[in-house]
């Protein structure tokens, strides 16, 4: 039998902190520690080495984004550490700071979405497992932002759209459900990705969809 998920969970606001720990419970999600505040957060991981860890970005000490700093010390301390930020408002630099220079296992989540169990605990497990969980509206609003002329201005407006569910961290056969449309359509979409940015068949499907996605958000 496989061994639940065990979370370590930080967030100032006992409601927040109840919600969500009973949300993973009845997902099935064992979590190990609740903390308060920022510090606390880092120490929780360092000794209970969760699969893991959630956090609010505002936290004690300080009230400002002492819990996105937390997680940036898990990642940078345990790198086999999945971590999740929960956040009340659309911060897009906010996500590009916690993805850094590698998006697996990190989400970026906002809080209103997290009233949805099911988006919070597919998240725990699509992180847990390397891959990516950020919110649509967060990429939505990375996609949004004026770039400059590049190889994404080669991109179909389809291929664009796969690309975005991409960096949500939708696997092929998830990006086909989303659009209705056959795992085949969507592999093809994706090849013609990769080509277009220059990602050739030497590398691995999987290193490929991770650079795809960082340089589409970072772009």
């Amino acid at each position: 039998m496989k061994a639940a998920i065990r979370v370590v969970l930080g967030d100032d606001q006992p409601i927040i902190r109840e919600g969500v720990t009973t949300i993973l419970t009845r997902a099935g999600i064992d979590v190990v520690r609740v903390v308060d505040n920022a510090v606390d957060l880092v120490r929780a991981a360092a000794e209970d080495r969760p699969d893991v860890v959630i956090t609010d970005i505002v936290m004690p000490p300080g009230d400002t984004d002492a819990g996105l700093r937390a997680a940036l010390a898990v990642r940078a301390a345990h790198p086999g550490t999945g971590v999740i930020v929960l956040s009340q408002f659309l911060e897009a630099g906010y996500a590009l700071d916690l993805v850094g220079d590698d998006p697996r296992g990190v989400g970026y989540l906002l809080k209103e979405k997290v009233a949805e169990p099911e988006t919070l605990s597919d998240a725990v497990h699509r992180v847990a497992e390397g891959g990516s969980a950020l919110d649509s509206d967060v990429i939505a609003s990375l996609v949004g932002r004026k770039r400059a002329a590049g190889p994404f201005d080669r991109l179909t407006p389809k291929e664009r759209e796969v690309l975005a569910l991409m960096a949500e961290g939708h696997s092929n056969s998830g990006i086909a459900a989303r659009l209705v449309v056959t795992v085949p359509a969507i592999e093809r979409h994706v090849t013609g990705i990769f080509l277009k940015l220059g990602l050739h068949p030497t590398e691995s499907t999987q290193h490929r969809r991770v650079v795809a996605v960082l340089e589409y958000l970072k772009s």
